[in-house]
């Protein structure tokens, strides 16, 4: 009974992602879907285990693991532009599928679940910066995250106008602007990291996708707490957290609160172990 309950958070999560992965199988009559949500739930119930067995790197081996996968298979193998473009696309051609499904379950409905869990587990783009040597932020946050708003705009625009326009093969568009899309966020993201010597600089200021993951992220049910009792104000936690979350104000209105990428940083090196998920 210990044995289960200490691994509770990746049957947890094996489970909802099969049930996941059943339903599309059954509602849209296509076995792809039970392949990939089970591969994908298994990949993330294996990091849990590792990071529950004390296992070093076992949020990068999800991360490799997802990212690599929904990279190279469903982005250049298969040709699915699994960026914001791809959901615009799927979504006014009125499809239910690829880009659509992923966002629902990854970053629109997914996050009241495990909040900003897609950018510390799954990202393609974080997979890489994270290998960079500015794991810890140098300096406070800066007031330009304004440019991820100009990003989800420009995104939305590009898409639609190709739709008004009525431009035709589209899908080889989608294509190009996936690989395209991805060498710039790349490109962008190292400099970024390397000017401001912050890994997550992408990620605070510049990725469009957190328009949608912010805001239902504010009511996620896996949160990093603090046991008030135990905290002895060392700030540590807030010196080791990527996205520069103050973990020691357990409101939802904490600062940063709705960036927390559940990276398990601040729990690994509070000395008191007064942070638990």
């Amino acid at each position: 009974m210990k044995t289960i309950k200490k691994y509770m958070s990746s049957i947890i999560m094996l489970c909802i992602f099969e049930a996941i992965a059943i339903t599309l199988w059954l509602t849209k009559d296509n076995i792809f879907y039970l392949v990939n949500f089970s591969y994908i739930g298994a990949s993330i119930a294996l990091g849990l285990f590792l990071y529950t067995r004390k296992v070093e790197n076992a949020r990068r081996v999800v991360q490799f693991l997802v990212g690599t996968y929904m990279l190279i298979y469903l982005g250049l193998i298969s040709n699915e532009n699994m960026q914001i473009e791809g959901f615009w696309y799927y979504l006014f051609s009125g499809v239910f599928e690829a880009a659509t499904i992923h966002y629902a379950v990854a970053k629109i409905f997914g996050p009241l679940v495990f909040g900003r869990g897609w950018c510390g587990y799954a990202c393609w783009t974080a997979m890489i910066l994270d290998l960079l040597p500015y794991k810890y932020p140098g300096s406070e946050r800066k007031k330009i995250g304004w440019i991820r708003y100009v990003m989800f705009a420009a995104s939305l625009i590009f898409v639609s106008s190709l739709f008004l326009m009525q431009i035709g093969n589209l899908e080889r568009i989608m294509f190009w602007s996936f690989l395209i899309g991805n060498i710039a966020y790349y490109v962008i993201g190292i400099i970024l990291a390397v000017r401001l010597r912050d890994n997550r600089a992408f990620c605070k200021y510049i990725c469009p996708i957190t328009i949608f993951l912010k805001p239902v992220s504010y009511f996620s049910l896996t949160r990093v707490t603090v046991e008030p009792d135990k905290c002895i104000s060392c700030n540590r936690c807030k010196k080791v957290c990527p996205m520069n979350v103050d973990m020691t104000d357990n409101s939802r209105k904490r600062r940063n609160g709705t960036e927390c990428i559940l990276c398990m940083e601040c729990i690994e090196k509070c000395p008191k172990k007064a942070l638990k998920l």
